[in-house]
């Protein structure tokens, strides 16, 4: 096995760990690290929660006396400066490991960097750039966040062939089949707040929660809405987190909005509809990323509702192009999945 190759392999590893934490360290990001001796594993950890101990410290724990003359893998930058807990790279220089091999850089302007200076100072061999693009996909949310104050925007629709998400009497339960359903728990567990339209709200009484596996969380839930009150919903919806109103109509209360969750800490949110609220967030150009569930159904119908709504487009000139399209299958359905050009 080539050194390239062996250093992708514990890569994969530390990838794997982080992936345990997605969901749970916010505002943190998602970190995985493992300890390498002699070709053989000697430690791992992942981060847990904001405030707790690093991935690397959980590693550098477990490996103990092993962290001697040892490579360290690491899905992120070792940070470098006092936060809620000392910097790693203090721990990582007294355990013994000779060599850090990171994946990504700290994406933060300030602290990018300054983790391997400082450990190529204290003379440990570091390498970057292992699997970057899995290790930056991972936390794209946070990524998102630091560089910008606010939450990284996911807009998950699920629709039927013919770009319906609903009949005309609001009837869609359930347009995709169990598989996507799972996907949409899935992106709840990321999501620090998910955020419905007052419609949607109404007819589908969504409970917005994490509902499958043995980890409970339940995102904020907020709801677009110029006529429903917090109170009113709190009888409409499932018990639950207390929904948030939120009454942005123009660009730049969309814009304010969203300066307001990034100041609280929501480096994620989700949105699932309805038609309307995804047309509002995408001509106000604050949809990072859309993942558009289809199902291989027709249903017809002049009324039955659209999967964006909005003002009526003047030519195709106006469509959203998406870069970097994923496809895959959830059982009978397909999930696409790409970033917006605005």
């Amino acid at each position: 096995m080539s050194i390239l190759e062996h250093d992708k392999k514990w890569m994969r590893k530390a990838l794997a760990l982080a992936k345990k934490g997605v969901g749970r360290t916010s505002p943190n990001p998602a970190v995985g690290a493992v300890i390498v001796r002699n070709g053989k594993l000697a430690g791992q950890g992942w981060h847990r929660k904001a405030g707790e101990a690093h991935a690397e410290i959980f590693a550098i724990e477990s490996a103990g006396e092993s962290c001697s003359g040892a490579t360290l893998y690491v899905t992120l930058e070792p940070c470098s400066t006092f936060g809620r807990t000392p910097p790693c790279t203090d721990a990582i220089i007294k355990s013994g490991v000779e060599k850090v091999v990171v994946g990504c850089l700290d994406q933060n302007p300030e602290h990018s960097g300054r983790g391997l200076e400082v450990l190529k100072a204290a003379g440990i061999e570091v390498a970057s750039g292992i699997l970057e693009d899995k290790c930056l996909s991972l936390n794209e949310a946070f990524f998102h966040w630091i560089k910008t104050g606010t939450p990284f925007v996911l807009l998950k629709m699920a629709m039927t062939l013919d770009g319906k998400i609903a009949t005309a009497s609001g009837e869609s339960k359930w347009i995709t089949g169990s598989l996507a359903r799972k996907r949409v728990d899935s992106l709840r567990l990321w999501a620090d707040a998910v955020m419905v339209g007052g419609n949607t709200a109404l007819k589908d009484r969504p409970s917005l929660k994490v509902r499958t596996g043995n980890y409970r969380k339940e995102p904020r839930r907020i709801i677009a809405t110029s006529s429903l009150t917090a109170t009113r919903l709190c009888k409409i919806l499932p018990p639950g987190s207390e929904p948030e109103v939120v009454g942005a109509r123009t660009n730049d209360e969309w814009l304010a909005f969203m300066k307001q969750l990034g100041a609280e800490n929501v480096t994620a949110l989700l949105v699932e509809g309805g038609g309307e609220l995804a047309a509002s967030l995408l001509n106000a150009g604050i949809v990072n990323k859309v993942e558009f569930h289809l199902a291989p159904k027709i249903l017809g119908g002049r009324n039955s509702i659209p999967v964006v709504g909005g003002a009526n487009p003047a030519s195709l000139d106006s469509a959203l192009k998406l870069a970097g399209l994923e496809v895959r299958q959830a059982g009978e359905d397909f999930i696409f999945s790409g970033y917006p050009q605005n």
